[in-house]
């Protein structure tokens, strides 16, 4: 998870989290959605919009997975990306986040209770699937050099669910603390026919944002990820 924002954040403290193997609980996230407002895990959308805007374009449709209470919907709405779907596991998150776009009007934007493990949707719906730190709640208790076989399957059976769910040539983008030294042998899975790039921000510590483009994996691919060049 976010080991910036974490240790001295209180909003987190007062749910009652005993150790990191809560965020694998459902319970752990309808008790603290219900008490907490609002809370962005690594970084909020300014510090990547520009990373967005070079692979989403206003025609995209978008899927965000583990939304919880972040503002990323609103904050791609408003730059003129209005086809989003938002889903979290939690049943709170999605009651909570239906609220506050209605207040707001954005009733373009859908919401809807759903298992990243095990997505509602049929092949091919999205443009682009995006996931800031989801995924990185499935290795807290693992060891990212050497996860759990158990942590392996789960994110193999997430991994999967988006690769079915993207559009050909759709795009995989994850936001997330994990390096491509831990990440890259999965992206990198023969199963998936999607290339594998990276590129940071961040200032303190370094998050990576991957981009994971569908069906443009190159036949002589070595499985090795590559980092963008910055412009």
């Amino acid at each position: 998870m976010d080991t910036n924002q974490n240790p001295n954040n209180t909003q987190k403290r007062s749910v009652g989290r005993s150790s990191n193997s809560a965020y694998l609980d459902p319970h752990y996230w309808d008790e603290r959605f219900s008490k907490e407002e609002h809370y962005e895990w690594l970084k909020d959308y300014s510090r990547f919009r520009h990373l967005i805007q070079a692979h989403i374009n206003p025609n995209s449709s978008v899927l965000e997975l583990g939304c919880g209470n972040s503002q990323l919907s609103e904050d791609l709405y408003k730059d003129g990306i209005t086809k989003i779907t938002c889903t979290d596991l939690s049943a709170v998150a999605v009651q909570n986040m239906q609220k506050r776009l209605l207040s707001k009007g954005l009733k373009e934007i859908k919401v809807q209770e759903a298992d990243m493990l095990d997505l509602p949707f049929s092949n091919e719906s999205f443009d682009v699937v995006i996931e800031k730190g989801a995924m990185d709640a499935l290795f807290v208790d693992s060891d990212p050099w050497n996860p759990k076989p158990s942590t392996v399957i789960k994110v193999m059976k997430m991994l999967k669910g988006v690769h079915r769910v993207l559009k050909p040539d759709g795009i995989f983008i994850s936001i997330s603390f994990g390096q491509p030294h831990h990440r890259s042998h999965l992206y990198d899975a023969p199963e998936f026919t999607w290339s594998v790039k990276w590129n940071t921000f961040g200032d303190e510590f370094h998050y990576f944002f991957y981009i994971l483009r569908k069906g443009n994996r190159s036949s002589d691919s070595d499985g090795t990820s590559k980092k963008l060049e910055s412009k």
